[in-house]
């Protein structure tokens, strides 16, 4: 069991015994000992509090890897308010609706999100005045819980109703009460739930904490206190936020802050800084493995994890055999915190599983028509443990059940080991190099497109990307296939992250579908195979 009660604890743990030992370090050379670290989340606490923030109050963080990323994350939960670090490549139409959707009281930005985080509060605060900008209004529901949110800017001047990020740090620390119950919530985290819009999984200091203890009991260890872990895998998504700073926090060790992914320079930087323990998301693997001298680059290394994406068996094998570094990859979620198995718990690693349950954690398969099954048939996969969410923002529908298993929507075996295969997915979610996309968000912007009579939006497999999205239109009227494509393009690219945006369009006739007027997107899929092996032009 954890052994406190809040994440942010474990910064004070770690600045009472090396207070002097490196914590962050940052591309560019700025860097944090355990104990600046300790004083400065303090200070961001203290500063929250000046604000007017208290306990259970939302914090919207926008910012790519960086030292304040850490210590905003960190000031918040100790604040006891709910951190809400979302994508800081969002459109202001995204934020827009997280803002209003969270009830975000206050937002953390920098230089390069401060744009589209100004745009979207104006539009907000439009809205709440009843003079909505065309092309962002929002539903009644979202408006009900929507508040005017201050802004908070680091390395710039602040605006009208803002304030700077050295003014937030300004205040000398406060002494804060332990957290009294575990059960608080600590972070939402938007993710495509089980249908529609994104939905913010309601994540629980007991639940970030009980996934941080289950994989540092996991045997041999992902993670020892003079490791140095990369830090390149997005602090906004719960791999990067838990799975590596949560164990970065535990272990002591020391965190390597990249902002983005550069194949060569992450290689430089794995030699400069004798990094040991990289966990990295599938599509590096296919950037590192043409480049020569592999092995020896990545000479400090001992550990590669691979998460957030199902991870191929050949690349795998093929990875660890030219860079003579064992590579482990596991399952996870982020309604689990988010490491469900990892192989490093299998007594027979086998390629193409993702490994054993973590300690603490259960898997069952079930199916729908006769319930629990046993043996080695497919069937959705169910989880069970203390690091399960506690349902969807904001009335925690869709969490576990009453005997605390929760389904995740994936399809896959049990070997008799207990290690498990993924087959498929019951839900139409695209995984776009380990973040998540959901087909309805991408087909309600393109439905706006007035060239547009319909859409249906589905995930292709991309070599670099691992999925990529894939829109099927129909033409409105005589709207030409290339003036359709521009149209999409521009509207997407107004409202969508990038990774959300189409890498192709298809301009069809008609879309496939059944007797009841549903679309058949299993036909399109196959479309898609046919094309991925040829044999389509």
């Amino acid at each position: 069991m954890p052994r406190q009660t809040d994440v942010a604890a474990l910064v004070a743990d770690a600045a009472a015994e090396s207070p002097d030992r490196l914590a962050l370090v940052e591309v560019g050379g700025r860097s944090l000992t355990w104990s600046q670290l300790d004083d400065e989340v303090g200070r961001a606490a203290a500063g929250l509090g000046e604000l007017g923030l208290v306990a259970g109050h939302r914090v919207m963080i926008v910012l790519g890897n960086r030292l304040e990323f850490v210590t905003t994350y960190l000031g918040v939960l100790r604040a006891q308010v709910v951190a809400v670090p979302v994508n800081p490549g969002s459109t202001a139409y995204e934020l827009l609706r997280m803002i209003a959707d969270s009830g975000s009281r206050l937002i953390v930005c920098d230089a390069a999100t401060s744009g589209a985080v100004r745009e979207a509060v104006q539009q907000l605060r439009a809205a709440l005045a009843g003079t909505p900008v065309a092309g962002s209004e929002l539903e009644d529901q979202l408006l009900e819980r929507a508040r005017d949110p201050q802004v908070v800017v680091i390395g710039e001047h602040a605006g009208e109703r803002e304030t700077t990020y050295a003014d937030l740090v300004s205040w000398p620390a406060r002494t804060v009460p332990p957290l009294q119950d575990p059960e608080k919530l600590a972070t939402l985290l938007y993710t495509s739930g089980a249908s529609g819009r994104p939905r913010a999984a309601m994540l629980s200091h007991r639940a970030l904490l009980a996934n941080i203890e289950q994989v540092a009991a996991v045997e041999p260890s992902m993670m020892h206190g003079d490791d140095v872990v990369l830090g390149v895998l997005p602090l906004f998504h719960v791999y990067g936020l838990n799975a590596v700073l949560g164990g970065v926090l535990r272990h002591r060790a020391k965190l390597v802050l990249v902002d983005r992914f550069e194949p060569e320079p992450v290689l430089d930087l794995i030699d400069d800084e004798a990094i040991s323990v990289v966990p990295v998301a599938p599509p590096v693997f296919g950037y590192w493995l043409p480049m020569e001298h592999l092995r020896d680059r990545l000479g400090p290394v001992r550990l590669v994890l691979s998460g957030s994406a199902p991870l191929s068996a050949e690349v795998m094998d093929k990875f660890s055999e030219v860079s003579g570094v064992p590579v482990h990859q596991g399952y996870g979620l982020t309604e689990a915190s988010p490491v469900v198995t990892s192989t490093l718990c299998s007594t027979h690693p086998q390629s193409g599983s993702v490994g054993a349950a973590l300690p603490g954690i259960e898997l069952r398969l079930v199916d729908e028509h006769t319930g629990h099954l046993e043996g080695d048939d497919p069937g959705e996969i169910q989880i069970r443990g203390a690091n399960l969410f506690s349902g969807y923002w904001p009335d925690g529908s869709g969490g576990p059940d009453a005997e605390g298993w929760w389904s995740t929507g994936d399809v896959g075996y049990l070997d008799p080991r207990g290690d498990l295969f993924l087959v498929d997915r019951v839900r139409e979610l695209v995984i776009v190099s380990g973040f998540n996309v959901y087909p309805s968000e991408v087909e309600d912007v393109i439905r706006d497109v007035a060239e547009v009579a319909e859409v249906a939006v589905i995930g292709a497999s991309d070599e670099e990307t691992g999925e990529a999205v894939v829109a099927y239109v129909v033409a409105a009227g005589d709207a030409a296939p290339g003036e359709v494509q521009d149209a999409v393009r521009a509207q997407v690219a107004r409202k969508l992250a990038r990774f959300k945006q189409p890498a192709r369009i298809e301009v069809v006739q008609t879309l496939p579908q059944t007797a009841t007027g549903k679309i058949q997107k299993g036909r399109l899929r196959g479309i898609e195979r046919r094309r991925a092996l040829g044999l389509l032009e």
